[in-house]
């Protein structure tokens, strides 16, 4: 379980903002327009962090539980409910967002992964 002091995963932050460049059949342009992106930076309490996202309409937050194992999970979720255009995608990214249960960092590269092997890729906002 991570506490304050393990914050950093194989030498490599979590706690950063993401954006998310891969998802399904969406194109990495189609996600840009979107600004679809995590933000973890919030401190870790009791091996948990209260993360937001924003996937171009509503804002939503939850709360992620990354563990050195390997395995995440995500709970908590609640969001605004603005009718927006492409709802969809919002709706979609949710679906598989509770989904998820293993993570695993890769370069700058946070990969998240369900149990029938279907993945979310996010890239670190910082990265040059």
């Amino acid at each position: 379980m991570l506490n304050c002091s393990s914050a950093t995963i194989s030498g490599y932050p979590i706690t950063r903002e993401w954006m998310l460049v891969s998802f399904k059949d969406y194109t990495k342009e189609n996600l840009i327009s979107h600004q679809a992106k995590i933000n973890l930076t919030a401190p870790v309490q009791d091996g948990k962090i209260k993360g937001t996202a924003f996937l171009g309409c509503n804002k939503t937050i939850f709360t992620a539980a990354f563990k050195k194992s390997g395995t995440v999970t995500f709970s908590d979720i609640g969001s605004t409910q603005a009718a927006c255009q492409e709802m969809e995608f919002e709706d979609e990214f949710f679906i598989s967002f509770k989904k998820m249960h293993r993570y695993l960092i890769e370069g700058h590269f946070l990969i998240l992964r369900d149990r029938q092997g279907n993945s979310m890729q996010f890239i670190a906002s910082d990265w040059d």
